[in-house]
């Protein structure tokens, strides 16, 4: 089912994320990057009261229910604000009766950490990790896929949901996960929008916070 609440030809983008230490929100009009809106802060006290109020502070009512397209990061980040933000997120879809969809947080930076690492052949893959605190990691594997050596329009894959891994095999090369607030909330309003087609009016109740661990670790 595609979303026809708004015409195409003028739709705002909103995005909610949140790392290890801080959250975001960003807003695109028209897919023009000329047009995106930021807002950052790192965590505090009361993160739950203050995410709400923050984002009152950042988009009006009014620019509100003009938005087509919400998409959230999932994780793996810090736990609560994870939580925090798909639920703040899937109540504004819900409410706003717009389409809703996700992706993890190593998706979001995987384009950056390859570019940053040279990785441009097509089908080449690599994985992204974050320590934990006790033994093991989580990681996740993307593949790059594009037209060979294609520098500039880095398509890449998520093929492996970020998952606990006892140890890091490396057959393949391994990148630490690297978050960047505004660099990844400008990346997440750019996947929105390739995905803005992909996503129905009760996508919503698919959404749900990646953490493949309990809190406690």
């Amino acid at each position: 089912m595609k979303h026809n609440r708004k015409p195409i030809k003028n739709y705002p983008t909103l995005v909610i994320h949140s790392t290890d230490n801080s959250f975001g929100f960003g807003y695109r009009i028209n897919n023009n990057i000329e047009s995106d809106k930021f807002f950052i802060k790192k965590f505090d006290n009361d993160l739950c009261n203050n995410l709400i109020v923050e984002f009152n502070k950042f988009i009006s009512k009014e620019n509100l229910q003009k938005v087509n397209k919400i998409s959230v990061s999932i994780g793996p980040a810090n736990f609560n604000a994870s939580r925090l933000i798909v639920v703040l997120a899937r109540t504004i879809s819900q409410q706003i009766n717009c389409p809703l969809d996700s992706f993890s947080s190593f998706e979001i930076m995987a384009k950056r950490i390859a570019s940053k690492n040279h990785i441009f052949t097509n089908k080449q893959s690599f994985w992204i990790y974050k320590k934990l605190k006790r033994k093991g990691f989580i990681a996740g594997k993307y593949e790059i896929g594009n037209d060979e050596g294609d520098k500039v329009n880095l398509v890449i894959r998520e093929i492996v949901i970020p998952k606990v891994l006892k140890e890091l095999e490396r057959k393949e090369p391994f990148f630490e996960a690297d978050y960047k607030d505004k660099e990844d909330l400008t990346e997440l309003l750019d996947l929105s929008n390739k995905n803005l087609l992909n996503a129905n009016i009760n996508s919503w109740k698919k959404i749900l916070p990646l953490y493949p661990i309990s809190p406690i670790n």
